[in-house]
């Protein structure tokens, strides 16, 4: 296994560990168990690990879909933009 992403993030780290699997790319999560228990103060992040040989597809995907989100994210900025 080889790490693919560490954060504090926990909905990046469920976005992402669902992409995965939707692309039949398996996920595990380690940390969690350790996180927990330092309570809410987010010092310990989490892991996310994929298989070796799915490393390369599975970091082509987040970053595609990183780069997709913030994309939409621009996009939904310049239509609330008020106009002075």
């Amino acid at each position: 296994m080889k790490e693919l992403l560490r954060t504090n993030d926990n909905v990046l780290l469920s976005y992402a560990a669902a992409l995965l699997r939707d692309a039949g790319i398996a996920v595990v999560q380690l940390d969690t168990h350790t996180s927990i228990l330092e309570g809410s103060i987010g010092a310990i992040p989490r892991r996310l690990m994929v298989p070796n040989d799915d490393h390369a597809a599975a970091a082509a995907l987040i970053e595609q879909a990183m780069a997709d989100v913030e994309t939409a994210h621009v996009a939904a900025r310049a239509a609330t933009e008020v106009p002075e």
